[in-house]
């Protein structure tokens, strides 16, 4: 399934390092405002070490990770909500985004401007969060006007769901509070939020950007980025952008495992990053592995067997009869798929079997 992430953020935060060190594209990183004009992308890996223990056993020709979309996008400043700066475009590209990853300066450096003039996280971030919230007000607004004569006197309930949700939204959105704020009561509410497309409803992954010394431990911006988001359905982690590009260069994994342990940290950033965001949507995997390729699936925690073969091909979700699946731990315990059979380890799955994250499965069906 495909997934798309957008990394934002104020002009001159690190973005675009940051996005150098996801992905094989090379955005320009530069010190002056809106360096980045053109969202560009970038599509990275997930870091998942089954993989390497499952391919020493199973031989395969090939391992294919499961991948993420990274957006690089424009800087945004004041007033983007009525188009200044780049911010019509910024906004389009975060529609068009599953998630957010929202960059945040929490680093001094006089040679590194800033286009406030001062370091100060929380109120960056509040830039940004108003100019979403703007937009999204002017969007539910719109909305109301179209569907309120129908709610009101209409017997269209779709209508009337939509108009309630979005006198939720109205109001939340004039308090300050993004749209992910506001409680959905059902599935009807559910489906009316997902067909809306507005900006604050998706979800939030904020990155400290710190610098080298700090990137283990974090420092006071930090702190205060995390008290500001208290309250928020969001996650943060910390990550030096510039630390990052420093193992970017280097060759082996040995040395990047060096540099790392030199500053306290038992993963790369990257790494943690990629993880998190698919923590933030909820988001698992499943294996298949044979001679051919060992390789990640990814699908929606709690996804039943169907739903995961359809995730490989629609036919084997339209046609399934059922799913033989091997945890990873018994796998990996007992060396071979033979030997999960012969030790009474593999699991035969009906419909209603809801796929654990690192199960290997083979699906059988019929169309």
């Amino acid at each position: 399934m495909a997934l798309k992430a957008g990394i934002v953020g104020l002009p001159n935060v690190g973005k675009s390092t940051l996005f150098n060190c996801l992905s094989s594209a090379k955005a320009q990183a530069a010190n002056f405002p809106f360096c980045t004009i053109d969202a560009q992308m970038g599509q990275v890996s997930v870091p998942d070490e089954r993989l390497t223990k499952l391919a020493e056993i199973v031989h395969p020709g090939r391992i294919v990770p499961a991948v993420c979309d990274i957006v690089d996008i424009a800087g945004l400043v004041k007033g983007a909500s009525k188009g200044e700066g780049l911010g019509n475009q910024f906004l389009g590209n975060i529609r068009e985004c599953d998630a957010i990853i929202h960059v945040l300066r929490c680093f001094d450096n006089g040679n590194i401007v800033h286009v406030d003039g001062s370091v100060d996280p929380v109120r960056d971030k509040e830039i940004i969060d108003t100019e979403l919230q703007l937009k999204d007000l002017e969007t539910v607004e719109n909305r109301i006007k179209r569907v309120e004569k129908i709610a009101k006197v209409g017997g269209d309930k779709t209508a009337k769901v939509e108009y309630d949700l979005l006198l939720r939204y109205k109001d939340a959105l004039e308090q300050g509070q993004s749209a992910r704020t506001v409680a959905l009561q059902n599935d009807d509410e559910e489906q009316c939020a997902k067909q809306m497309f507005l900006l604050t409803t998706k979800p939030v992954l904020y990155v400290c950007n710190v610098d080298d010394a700090s990137a283990a431990t974090g420092n006071p911006y930090v702190e205060q980025v995390r008290q500001a988001i208290q309250g928020e359905d969001a996650q943060l982690i910390i990550i030096s952008a510039q630390t990052e590009a420093d193992i970017a260069e280097l060759e082996t994994y040995e040395e990047k495992q060096m540099f790392l342990e030199d500053l306290g940290l038992k993963e790369s950033g990257c790494n943690r990053l990629i993880k998190a965001i698919y923590s933030l949507l909820n988001l698992e995997t499943f294996i298949t592995a044979g001679e051919m390729e060992v390789k990640a699936w990814t699908y929606r925690k709690g996804w039943k067997a169907p739903q995961c073969a359809g995730v490989i091909h629609t036919d084997f979700e339209k046609g399934f009869i059922r799913a033989e699946v091997i945890k990873y731990e018994d796998y990996i315990k007992y060396g071979s798929e033979a030997a999960v059979r012969e030790a009474g380890k593999l699991g035969v799955e009906g419909k209603e079997y809801v796929v654990q994250d690192g199960d290997i499965m083979h699906f059988r069906f019929n169309v």
